[in-house]
């Protein structure tokens, strides 16, 4: 499989995440975990909807709940024993101190699982955890790792094709840290 970067295409005008919506047994559960938990506040849904949800915001995003007691999806996912695992489909929200994230999840009784990706001594540390509907929560200090454009580093991990060009700008470290990054993110994903 070839992998394209898209930025020769004209890309959409996009702005911004909006937000995420999600299924949920219980719009009420739900709402008090996302404000309590991870602080978002319940704000005004529009009332055109003729189903049951809720939408929070903070931190710039959206949080869209649906009603829907019904789904058979939930039943695999609302085992309490299920293991945590951070290879799963997650939210991933940035944090200023990672510490204080364990104290207030630990406080609380919830079950998470931690882990630190490490880069050349650039680390990052990284929380997951499961909300009421068995969607994977992760918290991480993710800003660690510097955001390099493939298109402007020499190293290109094989069957990539960057289409935009532009000078290898990228010094020895960069360069380095693309490396293992990409092969670290492409191992992670299966």
């Amino acid at each position: 499989m070839e992998i394209v970067e898209v930025s020769n295409y004209g890309a959409l005008p996009l702005l911004s995440l909006n937000h995420v919506s999600l299924l949920c047994r219980t719009v009420w559960d739900s709402v008090r975990f996302y404000e309590e938990v991870l602080g978002f506040v319940l704000i005004k849904r529009p009332s055109s909807f003729n189903f049951n949800g809720a939408w929070l915001y903070n931190y710039g995003i959206g949080i869209h709940l649906i009603e829907n007691p019904s789904i058979d999806e939930f039943e695999a996912c609302m085992n309490p024993l299920r293991p945590i695992n951070p290879k799963d489909n997650h939210i991933s929200f940035q944090c200023s101190d990672i510490g204080l994230v364990k104290i207030k999840l630990q406080e609380m009784g919830m079950r998470f699982v931690t882990a630190v990706v490490e880069e050349r001594g650039i680390k990052v540390d990284q929380i997951f955890f499961h909300d009421p509907d068995g969607y994977m929560i992760e918290i991480c200090n993710c800003e660690n790792i510097p955001i390099l454009p493939l298109s402007s580093c020499p190293f290109k991990p094989a069957g990539i094709q960057v289409l935009k060009k532009s000078p290898a700008n990228c010094g020895f470290l960069e360069t380095e840290m693309m490396e293992s990054l990409s092969m670290d993110m492409m191992i992670f994903s299966f």
